[in-house]
């Protein structure tokens, strides 16, 4: 299973951010997307299901009218993943993601749309970043999982520019 995942897309109908044609590659190649918050709009959601099923969390920029959850856990290919927008200061993370998501293999956060693949407690951690707004990043990014017979296969950051 193709998993594509990004955060901090900040994409409004008509703004100025839009998901660039390296990102909208890789989200049709998809069997999942996963949407770590801030998505602004519910049309954008509705856009990238169109594409492959969207599991999404409410980020601190999104209207509650969006009515996503502020943590999700989903399993994905016998892999349970966790997900929340803001995962806290760096300090403690690890910790604090372990007792927060114990039963998950994965943990995917956003908020600082700074890309981290890491291990933490047991746990893999993985911010993919921001395709549209990648702030003091050199670059624009999301993440590719690939998935299979209930592991993490593999885990990539895909720069985009």
């Amino acid at each position: 299973m193709r998993v594509v995942v990004v955060s901090d897309t900040h994409v409004r109908r008509g703004g100025r951010k839009v998901l660039p044609a390296a990102a909208l590659q890789q989200l049709r190649r998809a069997d999942a997307i996963l949407h770590a918050g801030d998505v602004l709009e519910r049309w954008f959601l509705d856009d990238l299901a169109e594409l492959a099923p969207v599991h999404a969390v409410l980020g601190n920029n999104d209207d509650a009218g969006l009515a996503l959850p502020e943590r999700l856990e989903v399993e994905l290919e016998g892999v349970r993943v966790g997900m929340v927008h803001d995962s806290g200061n760096r300090t403690g993370r690890e910790a604090r993601l372990a007792r927060s998501f114990p039963s998950c293999d994965l943990v995917v956060f956003g908020h600082s749309h700074i890309p981290l693949d890491a291990r933490g407690r047991g746990q893999r951690l993985l911010n993919p970043g921001s395709p549209t707004d990648k702030r003091a990043q050199p670059r624009h990014t999301l993440a590719v999982l690939d998935l299979a017979d209930a592991k993490i296969q593999k885990t990539e950051i895909v720069e985009l520019d």
